[in-house]
């Protein structure tokens, strides 16, 4: 990505410095300060017309959806807090600035029979040649991880060989989103499958030396393009390949890989209330199963859960607070 531009570039750069030292990931969050730095060029802003009138019209200036804006505003916030604490600023201008309402998001979710349905379709365009083959089972393990651990769609591809614990039936999650880790029980019936993927790998690699867990006959990961061509296929297979719809002021997501992910949450929870145990009280247990950083993002779950169930919307406001 091209280097920032306005008189803030060098403190922008020192902000990113930052917070890679802390460990946080700055692919997106950099994506949303370059927002920040054009719109400082395109106005010539200098340090004293930095004020929260400046910043009010730059986020109406903004032709963007509202969360896209709000992601924007938020980067901008954090970087005026780090101003602050190093003494260029006094105080965040864009501290009071509000967030636009952000249009209610629908996820999209799978049934257990679509997710079925889903994985049957992508065994059935396994090619016969034995290289092909072990890509396609590479690319089956992974769906079926996201679809049965609702692992996010990088999870199962940096998966080492040592992650999968066959004695203890778990797997070890090593520093994704947030940089957290954690190990998870994986559910029984799919131990064989990722068994079976194994035992195939040992038929067709040779010398395999590869530390990751799903890999193609040349040693190499599968990766998340591979994955999310044949969820497409699949999903056009099965008839479920809709565009995103909007209505009103209500967001119908398409599905995508991360739909799987959803779904086992929404899955999980019905079955929980299903059991006439309280799903409530299993949010922190699945918070930590999902690896979000606290269990209140993981309580959204619980209301599109409530949704399907009543067959209404319902308001997933909670989905777009923001972090710094």
């Amino acid at each position: 990505m091209k280097p920032f531009e306005s008189f803030l570039a060098p403190r922008l750069d020192d902000f990113l410095a930052y917070r890679q030292r802390l460990g946080y990931k700055t692919t997106g969050f950099k994506s949303h300060l370059h927002t920040l730095d054009r719109y400082l060029k395109e106005r010539a802003a200098k340090e004293t017309s930095l004020d929260p009138a400046f910043f009010l019209e730059m986020r109406a200036n903004l032709r963007l959806q509202p969360s896209s804006v709000n992601n924007i505003v938020s980067a901008a916030r954090a970087f005026f807090k780090f101003m602050v604490r190093q003494r260029y600023y006094e105080q965040n201008p864009v501290g009071d600035i509000p967030y636009l309402r952000e249009n209610t998001v629908v996820p999209f979710v799978f049934t257990p029979e679509q997710t079925d349905q889903l994985l049957a379709a992508v065994c059935k365009s396994f090619h016969q040649t034995k290289g092909l083959f072990l890509t396609d089972l590479a690319i089956y393990t992974a769906m079926l991880l996201m679809a049965q651990c609702g692992l996010r769609i990088s999870e199962p591809l940096r998966l080492k060989q040592h992650h999968y614990r066959r004695d203890d039936g778990t797997i070890y999650i090593e520093k994704t989103k947030f940089n957290k880790d954690r190990l998870i029980p994986v559910p029984v019936a799919i131990m064989p499958q990722i068994d079976n993927y194994i035992n195939v790998r040992k038929s067709i690699v040779r010398n395999d030396k590869s530390p990751f867990l799903l890999v193609r006959p040349n040693q190499k990961p599968v990766t998340d393009f591979q994955v999310r061509r044949r969820f497409i296929a699949a999903l056009k297979g099965i008839g479920l390949d809709q565009p995103r719809r909007v209505i009103g002021n209500v967001n119908f997501l398409q599905p995508t890989p991360h739909s799987l992910r959803h779904s086992f949450a929404v899955g999980t929870l019905l079955k929980i209330k299903q059991r006439g145990e309280s799903a409530q009280k299993a949010l922190p247990v699945l918070a930590a199963y999902m690896g979000h950083r606290i269990y209140i993002y993981t309580s959204v779950y619980l209301r599109v859960a409530d949704a399907l169930k009543r067959k209404q919307l319902v308001d997933f406001t909670l989905w777009q607070e923001r972090r710094e």
